[in-house]
């Protein structure tokens, strides 16, 4: 048997290649859009692809399983398990085999057991690998978003992302069942995850990529809880906001994602073109640090730095239905588009390279800029609305005394419920997230803002107050 792993950090997704040495066959497990790695691979391997499956609807990327099976023929396998209301829209015209409960994929010699584990959502299947050629039981199970290394997949997205009302209690009830019958394999069974730490999938995701079932029986969180009831309060309990933009792929991945062949190129424009695309209400993000944008930029844009977890930003941030465009170096405008259309933001139109601000000042506009503050200039912190953009968990375990507790990604839509009556003071861990959420003020128009240098932990490691939401813990009588 031959496995590889593939791994895309900004999205902290995995996915899988599983071939049989001995025919040269191989199975791709949960694709993401980039098929050519895949292809790739197979290749370098002396692999065919010859059948593509995932473990479930995916909300936080575009599956890329529809794409491959088109470039390379090979059969795809989806879950006929879940709801009427939840099936795949393009399996009977893609071809492709309803699996569930109970199936069996055959790869060569590797045998590959479907098991329904619903939870996290209802069409949920994992995947049990045994190589026949030298065993008759299974060595691994891929186990999609179902269960992750320190985690198990959040069961509250269906309805917070997907809008399908009352459905994360019966999901959380449905988890722990699974994860009863998951209980019951083999502590040597490896665990081969879709997820891994940074994924908004889960709220405890570890950083190594795999574990096996008996180091999860006895460190995983989860199930070291012995009731369903207690398990749906705690699985339930301060998960992070799921992404704006995870409705959208729950819809394009159960629909079937657009090919990217189809999809045209970013156009370069002149510093003439801006007013016209802020005029029509098209974001402009400028991919330049924060530092640097805080120090001048065209006023309308957003910042969402070029860096680590921009994909997810920019998920949180752009928009589906209108085009947008970026202001970043022309060498990466390429890699920049094909990570955006990781999470189906195919929209991106037109790009001006960073000297494009040099050009705007210089020819008679004025540029924008943000004020960055310290704690120290904020000794007299009643003069300010402190804005709080962390997650409501963060918020909650700590934070500023007076402080607004509004997410990064919900800022353009509740501007109005910041006061007016005095300057806003954004902030969050660090100031990167807080450096967005004020250009994303100032693009609405709100002038009296500065961002917090150093966040909370500036504000924390300088000794000044802190306040908690939590309520206090008390030992059992």
């Amino acid at each position: 048997m031959i496995l590889r792993h593939f791994y895309h950090n900004d999205l902290a997704q995995a996915s899988y290649l599983v071939g049989c040495a001995a025919t040269g066959e191989a199975l791709i497990v949960d694709p993401n859009r980039d098929a050519q790695q895949y292809i790739d691979l197979a290749e370098r391997e002396g692999l065919t692809i010859t059948k593509i499956t995932e473990t479930h609807i995916h909300a936080d990327y575009v599956s890329g399983a529809r794409e491959l099976a088109v470039r390379t023929g090979a059969t795809l396998y989806l879950s006929k398990e879940g709801t009427d209301d939840w099936q795949y829209g393009f399996a009977n015209d893609s071809g492709a085999v309803l699996i569930g409960e109970g199936d069996t994929i055959w790869v060569g010699n590797i045998k590959v057991d479907v098991m329904h584990t619903p939870g996290h959502t209802p069409e949920h299947i994992s995947f049990l690998v045994t190589d026949t050629a030298g065993a008759d039981k299974p060595m691994g199970i891929f186990t999609g978003d179902f269960v992750f290394v320190g985690d198990v997949g959040r069961p509250d997205l269906l309805e917070k992302a997907a809008g399908f009302a009352n459905t994360m209690e019966d999901g959380g009830r449905q988890l722990f069942k699974s994860l009863e019958r998951f209980k019951k394999l083999d502590d040597y069974v490896q665990i081969w995850p879709g997820h891994g730490a940074g994924s908004p999938c889960g709220k405890a995701l570890g950083a190594v990529p795999q574990s096996t079932v008996g180091y999860e029986r006895l460190f995983n969180w989860a199930f070291q809880i012995a009731t369903e009831d207690e398990f749906v309060k705690a699985v339930l309990e301060d998960q992070p906001e799921p992404p704006v933009y995870f409705a959208q792929m729950k819809h394009v991945n159960k629909v079937g994602p657009a090919l990217t062949g189809d999809l045209g190129t970013p156009v370069k424009k002149s510093v003439t073109d801006i007013n016209a695309a802020l005029t029509a209400q098209q974001p402009i993000a400028d991919l330049r640090s924060p530092e640097t944008y805080a120090e001048g930029h065209v006023p309308g844009t957003i910042n969402i730095p070029y860096a680590k977890g921009f994909v997810i930003w920019a998920g949180w941030l752009l928009p589906y239905d209108r085009p947008f465009h970026v202001i970043a170096d022309e060498q990466q405008i390429a890699e920049i588009t094909h990570e955006l259309r990781m999470i189906g933001l195919d929209t991106l139109e037109n790009y001006w390279t960073p000297d494009v601000i040099d050009q705007w000042k210089s020819a008679g506009n004025e540029l924008g800029a943000i004020t960055q503050v310290t704690v120290d200039q904020l000794d007299n912190i009643a003069e300010y609305q402190v804005v709080d953009v962390r997650g409501a968990a963060e918020h909650a375990d700590g934070h500023i005394p007076g402080s607004q507790n509004i997410p990064v990604g919900y800022v353009g839509d509740k501007l109005s419920e910041i006061p007016t009556d005095r300057p806003a003071v954004f902030q969050c861990q660090t100031g990167r997230r807080s450096a967005m959420a004020a250009s994303v003020a100032a693009a609405h128009g709100r002038t009296d803002i500065y961002n917090l240098v150093g966040g909370f932990s500036a504000w924390e490691e300088s000794g000044r107050p802190v306040e908690t939401s939590r309520e206090p813990v008390t030992a059992a009588s």
